[in-house]
């Protein structure tokens, strides 16, 4: 049995339902979930983990705040200092903070939709979520993964690794050696750079590109490369003459961005000066200048998104599509219906629109669109029903999104759900458990790609649980019908998230402990063992540093592990460091 058009989800799981035919709106549906009672965020503070809220990021305010991957965040990885997120409220696309190990998202067995009780302040926002930790028959306590080989000689902990100083580049002398006392099995630090000065109020670097190359950063004014194996700089460090305050997380096939740098210094000023840069060369390509939409859509503060060589970028209520390549405006996505206002886009394989409609209306809903990438033209609309608002898009192809909604009682219920092509829902999770996925601050904003410690492939999605204590686990939940596949354990008392899926195994990343390293780890999505292996376990000597940025982006790319900052503190008492490269 299924529930009526357009009336409030059932039970204590309230999955959106579809629209009714010939119109109307409503969030995606399936049969009513079994009742139970509604699940309520952790009281009190938001502490750090899986999912919970952060700070502003590259887009540090405004219709557009950054997220997870590469957003201020409280200390700690996944929640803890860290993975680069603050602490935040756990629930399916709430903001979140790097847990104390890292940060991701999982669904729930058998409800399209958990109900989460009043969040902390910092829940009001969608973004990451948080589960309770479900063990298999085993417990997960037999799970260990490979360390390494037993005949590995112990590493020479004698060279340092390459710090240019300030990073600058300047090619100064490595005041320390992360690599003493490195055990065997370990990586080492393969380089690391230094901050370069911000204001005392902090400052954002946000986010981190890696090329077959290049490891590109961007903090607070410039943009700095350096070469992937020694970390000597490839080029010149491009210096803006204001405040980055956008960038492409993504970059193109031909290895480029775009970076947005504020039009001044005063109060007054926008995010509105488009800058392509080529990541390899330091080329700086076409630049351009958004304009204001109308009144009330401004551009002084922007999200930019890529989606095939188009660029679009998103003002408070509209936004506007340049060719890459080029530079050449291509399209305006504004106002339609009767008050259907654009706020939010993803891009990737494809472009995903949100509007939000008939604001103070009877009549007020979001709805989900997919765009011709090249003219703008409308493929399909979505409407949700009344009350529930698009938060996050986990994945655009396959188009995976997080929604929530209020209750009068200060409970939230929140629904993910995977679209077809042709926008019609394919399935709702129905996986009960507290999932703490990595989202930024998206209180005004949708930030609709603002999350990490999440992944998709084809027929699955991968959330990791919240941790209370100790270890988390990985849940596999089929698209196809929103029900678990599997779920693994992290084999070792912290919390683990994903990272990617490559060559049919997850990657996923353990946060480091007190007495050991990170690790990287591989899991087989397919049939048969879904045992963690190990890939690469960062030094004991440098967990310290690992867990201490206040946030943080990270990514493995060809047998290497990167680390970087997202946010500046600004302090003189110590010089931060804003990068650091691992591998064997």
């Amino acid at each position: 049995m299924t529930q009526p058009p357009n009336q409030p989800p059932q039970g204590g799981f309230g999955a959106p339902q579809d629209p009714p035919p010939g119109g109307g709106f409503g969030a995606p549906q399936t049969p009513p979930p079994p009742q139970g009672p509604p699940r309520t965020p952790p009281s009190g503070a938001p502490q750090p983990g899986y999912g919970h809220p952060q700070q502003p990021g590259p887009y540090n305010s405004g219709p557009y705040a950054s997220g997870p991957y590469g957003q201020p965040q409280q200390p700690g990885p996944y929640g803890q200092p860290g993975y680069g997120y603050p602490p935040q409220p756990q629930f399916p696309g709430a903001p979140g903070t790097p847990p104390p190990g890292s940060g991701s998202r999982n669904p729930f067995k058998g409800k399209p939709a958990l109900v989460v009780g009043a969040a902390v302040a910092a829940l009001l926002v969608v973004g990451g979520t948080v589960w309770a930790v479900s063990a298999g028959d085993d417990g997960g306590k037999d799970r260990k993964p490979v360390a390494g080989r037993s005949d590995d000689p112990k590493p020479d902990s004698s060279g340092a690794p390459v710090n240019p100083g300030d990073g600058d580049g300047d090619g100064g002398a490595d005041p320390e050696n992360l690599n003493k006392g490195r055990q065997a099995g370990e990586s080492k630090v393969l380089w690391y750079k230094e901050a370069p000065d911000a204001p005392g109020s902090g400052a954002d670097a946000p986010g981190m590109w890696i090329t077959d190359r290049t490891a590109v950063k961007a903090a607070y004014k410039q943009l700095s490369a350096y070469n992937v194996g020694d970390g000597k700089p490839t080029w010149e460090p491009i210096v803006f003459p204001h405040k980055i305050c956008a960038v492409t997380q993504e970059k193109t096939a031909d290895d480029k961005i775009v970076v947005a740098h504020m039009s001044g210094d005063s109060d007054r000023a926008k995010c509105n000066r488009l800058q392509l840069v080529d990541l390899d060369t330091g080329e700086k390509g076409w630049t351009e200048e958004v304009a204001d939409g109308e009144l009330f859509d401004s551009a002084i503060s922007i999200e930019m998104t890529l989606a095939g060589d188009t660029l679009m970028v998103g003002r408070s209520q509209s936004g506007t599509a340049y060719d890459v390549t080029s530079g050449k405006k291509l399209f305006d996505a504004k106002r339609y219906g009767e008050a259907c206002f654009p706020a939010g886009f993803a891009g990737g394989e494809r472009l995903i629109q949100v509007a939000s409609c008939g604001a103070g209306g009877d009549n007020e809903h979001d709805e989900v669109r997919e765009l011709d990438p090249r003219t703008g033209k409308v493929k399909w609309t979505y409407a949700y029903e009344k009350g529930w608002r698009v938060e996050r898009t986990y994945s655009v192809d396959p188009l995976v999104v997080y929604s929530t909604k209020e209750e009068d009682d200060d409970k939230k219920l929140w629904n993910v759900a995977a679209f077809t092509a042709g926008g019609k829902v394919r399935s709702q999770v129905g996986v009960d458990e507290d999932f703490a996925p990595e989202c930024g601050w998206a209180i005004l904003a949708r930030d609709l790609q603002g999350c990490e410690g999440v992944a998709v492939d084809d027929d699955t999605l991968y959330l990791p649980t919240k941790a209370t204590t100790g270890a988390n686990e990985i849940v596999a939940i089929g698209l196809a019908d929103g029900e678990e596949k599997w779920r693994v354990e992290s084999p070792a008392e912290v919390s683990m998230a994903p990272l990617k899926v490559e060559g049919g195994k997850l990657i996923a990343y353990v946060r480091p402990s007190y007495d050991s390293g990170g690790r990287i780890v591989s899991v087989p999505t397919g049939g048969g063992s879904h045992e963690p292996v190990e890939l690469m376990r960062n030094p004991q000597g440098v967990a310290e540093i690992e867990n201490s940025f206040y946030s943080r982006s990270v990514d493995w790319v060809d047998g290497r592990f990167y680390l970087s900052s997202t946010r500046l503190t600004g302090s003189d008492e110590s010089k931060e460091k804003l990068m650091l490269a691992y591998g064997k």
